[in-house]
């Protein structure tokens, strides 16, 4: 049973349309600036020559971006998007309680407002245990009493989104924006691209039985490493390849490529799942260096 249609709140809805739009027709790919590093709470902040650099190899296969931060660097992001051509922009934000971040955030959506379609009020900060669903309500009314013409959202794993705790939060939510491992899965090993790609529809279309707005998967894949673990960089396109099949995108369900660059010091950073993760270093469609791997060998340049 499809989830009951709702009207959309009427400030948001040409945002909306144009985020819609942008499922449809456009190519998301989730970014993080390749010069942006932290390591033991050191940052390295990205400079707008790097974040330009990443995004001109990023732009003849991809044309919409959703990234993690709105500072560090990230702030840069939407000047440097719209010069180069990009058609869509969801800004993340790591800390929703952070007035840098939420100020940076809001002047990239009121300076271009074609182009900013979504913003994301944190990444799996539920899972993470940084914040409760009520906590999150409240960074959504106070964000969006702001800026009420951008559509809002949080990003968490599905599971997140399916608790009965979260049901309040989906009636406030303009769309999701959700995060759907089959790496974590059990039966994961003894699977294969068929099988992975069919746990992500699943996954949408259930959601969709609890949410009637637009469902974007932000994060899915498989990462090239480590190869001592089973992974490698046929099996990622392999990947992406199967779920294209299975999953053409629609004004109401579609997914974005997960992640722009692999990012070795990941492997020293937060992680809300606990615990060591060196696929953290590996999940890139191109290297660290932006050398592009065989996913993107099989992925047609957009034509415009």
């Amino acid at each position: 049973m499809a989830a009951t249609p709702c009207a959309p709140r009427k400030a948001v809805v040409p945002a909306l349309e144009r985020l819609q739009t942008a499922m449809a027709n456009d190519r998301f790919v989730t970014y993080n600036p390749t010069g942006l590093k932290i390591i033991d709470g050191n940052v390295t902040i990205a400079s707008p020559e790097s974040i330009r650099a990443d995004l001109k190899v990023l732009r003849p296969h991809f044309d919409a971006l959703i990234t993690y931060s709105a500072r560090d660097g990230n702030e840069h992001v939407a000047d440097i998007a719209a010069e180069l051509g990009f058609k869509a922009l969801i800004i993340g934000l790591w800390t929703p309680a952070d007035t840098e971040e939420i100020r940076n955030a809001m002047a990239m959506a009121r300076k271009h407002p074609k182009l900013v379609v979504g913003l994301s009020l944190g990444n799996e900060i539920i899972l993470g245990e940084r914040g409760t669903w009520e906590n999150m309500s409240a960074y959504v009314a106070l964000v969006r009493s702001r800026i009420p013409e951008v559509p809002i959202t949080i990003t968490e794993p599905f599971a997140q989104f399916m608790d009965s705790d979260a049901s309040d939060f989906l009636h406030s939510a303009d769309f999701l924006l959700v995060n759907a491992h089959p790496i974590f899965e059990k039966w994961f090993a003894t699977a294969g691209p068929v099988n992975w790609a069919e746990f992500v529809v699943k996954i949408t279309d259930d959601l969709a039985d609890k949410f009637c707005g637009p469902v974007l998967i932000k994060e899915t894949g498989l990462p090239t490493g480590p190869l001592n673990s089973g992974f490698d960089a046929e099996k990622q396109a392999a990947f992406w390849r199967e779920l294209e099949r299975q999953m053409p995108p629609t004004r109401q369900h579609a997914f974005a490529y997960f992640a722009a660059f692999d990012a070795p010091w990941r492997v020293s950073d937060f992680n809300p799942m606990g615990g060591h993760h060196p696929e953290e270093a590996f999940w890139g469609l191109f290297t660290e260096n932006r050398v592009p791997k065989p996913v993107i060998e099989g992925l047609p340049k957009l034509k415009n």
